[in-house]
């Protein structure tokens, strides 16, 4: 087992997050999320705040700091979609999600540099997505978003790989969580189709990449983009 860390995930109350908590609680890290409303899962330290406010997540910060200690492992997990075409996509519709999705990851992962600078020590995970490189209809927002991790991932890398601190990105493809499971029948079945593997991934699937990153095996790993979508977007 992976030395006992300190881990934070945001948007830790539903889908991926939720699952992302519950694989690091299960393999015995003291884990912290952080959710607009509702709770992690049992055994976490649910705290509200909102990736938008710099003044929540700091606030936040504190408190997992007061309870468990400077933060190890962060996971930038919220994010948000507000799908519809080009032509009518809004300006706040873009806004809002990058203030999510891209400057709600930079909020999160500033505030944890100072301690894991102090303990050259730290593990930045960022939950991108399939659609980041490989694109999608109805989502110039959420995929430039995406996109963008990886970036940020890969300067972090060259900025504070010499601290012990490595970041890098997990782009999901479809997963079984309530958001694919509100998809009309045909639909999920014309993803399946289009996915080598043929089905979607459980959340434990991305869970366990993540937990892997976050471990000592994973040391010299930074500024990589790891797939976990069934080779849905090989190449990209």
């Amino acid at each position: 087992m992976s030395t006992q860390r300190t881990v934070l995930v945001t948007g830790g109350n539903r889908g991926i997050g939720y699952a992302i908590a519950e694989e690091f609680l299960a393999q015995g890290h003291r884990v912290a999320v952080t959710a607009r409303s509702g709770s992690g899962p049992e055994g976490a330290l649910t705290v509200t705040a909102d990736v938008t406010d710099a003044a929540s997540m700091d606030a936040a910060y504190s408190e997992v700091e007061a309870a468990y200690g400077p933060i190890e492992v962060v996971v930038a997990n919220a994010g948000i979609t507000r799908d519809t075409l080009l032509l009518r996509m809004s300006d706040d519709d873009f806004q809002t999600v990058v203030d999510t999705n891209l400057t709600g990851a930079f909020r999160t992962v500033k505030r944890a540099m100072k301690g894991m600078l102090k303990a050259r020590f730290g593990r930045v995970i960022l939950i991108s997505s399939v659609v980041g490189l490989y694109g999608s209809p109805g989502q110039v927002n959420y995929s430039s978003s995406k996109a963008a991790l990886v970036g940020m991932a890969r300067s972090i890398t060259r900025e504070l790989g010499s601290r012990g601190i490595t970041a890098n990105v997990v782009a999901p493809g479809f997963i079984e969580t309530d958001m694919t499971a509100e998809l009309p029948a045909e639909q999920q079945q014309a993803y399946k189709d289009s996915i080598p593997a043929g089905r979607f991934a459980s959340p434990q699937e991305v869970a366990r990449v993540v937990t892997w990153l976050a471990g000592d095996d994973a040391a010299y790993i930074s500024g990589a983009v790891i797939p976990v979508d069934g080779g849905l977007g090989m190449g990209h």
